[in-house]
């Protein structure tokens, strides 16, 4: 445990990052300067840069200037695929967790070169994120896509995917809502299966008879993607929808 100047307790946890360098190239912090207050909605926070304070709201049509359903996407990167996804959803609203500024500066840079209104960031752990800012039954889609596979053993409990998390996820889908990931990592994404599969409160909406399920058509390849398929790995496509049903499964994390 360490304490802020304000006195407030912080647990020092694992997180699924390493946070890189915030060193930015010239173009990225032109960016970063000119579009940030545009963008980027800014939290309170505990200690880290890139926790956020238990008390922090979020009034998503203040923030997004209108009412539309809600996309979350974890770990955008330099969005790569953010940005075409987002502009082929321009009737949605699409609020992205990303810690590394460079990637941020990146992304706000294509947002500000496309005019796309409907892209909101914010720089903190997702984990927080969907804890602290995100309320219950909130979200209509949640995109997970190649999170860090972390593939040394004794580091598998830095990967996002775990049975709390998955709790919180769910418990922030609204029924029927969908949860979309993908990964080139098998182990990884034997792991995702059994703790989807087994969750009482998801339905995995491809055929089970089928393995996997087929690539996302509307997910662009990314670099990330690209660097998997070039050393050969098997790419992963996992889509689940939240149980319509209100007393299925369990309650989940608490608001």
């Amino acid at each position: 445990m360490t304490s802020t100047a304000g006195g407030e307790r912080v647990r020092s946890e694992v997180v699924s990052f390493v946070r890189r360098s915030t060193r930015m190239r010239s173009n990225q912090r032109r960016a970063w300067d000119r579009y940030h207050s545009e963008f980027v909605i800014e939290v309170p926070r505990l200690e880290t840069s890139t926790s956020i304070h238990p008390s922090a709201r979020l009034d998503l049509t203040e923030a997004f200037g209108r009412e539309a359903p809600l996309i979350v996407e974890i770990g955008p990167g330099s969005g790569e695929s953010l940005i075409p996804m987002a502009r082929a959803r321009a009737d949605d609203n699409v609020l992205a967790f990303e810690v590394y500024q460079p990637a941020i500066a990146r992304i706000l840079g294509a947002l500000g070169r496309e005019q796309l209104g409907n892209v909101r960031l914010i720089e903190a752990d997702a984990v927080a994120g969907l804890r602290h800012v995100l309320v219950a039954d909130s979200v209509d889609e949640l995109w997970t896509f190649f999170p860090d596979p972390w593939p040394k053993v004794r580091h598998h409990k830095r990967r996002l995917l775990s049975p709390d998390f998955v709790d919180l996820a769910v418990s922030r889908l609204k029924p029927g809502g969908r949860w979309r990931l993908a990964t080139d990592w098998e182990d990884y994404a034997g792991r995702m299966r059994v703790l989807l599969d087994d969750h009482p409160q998801l339905v995995n909406d491809h055929d089970h008879d089928q393995e996997w399920g087929p690539r996302w058509s509307d997910r662009p390849v990314s670099r990330f993607e690209a660097r998997g398929i070039e050393a050969g790995r098997q790419i992963f496509d996992l889509s689940y929808s939240r149980a319509r049903c209100p007393n299925s499964g369990a309650a989940g994390h608490q608001l």
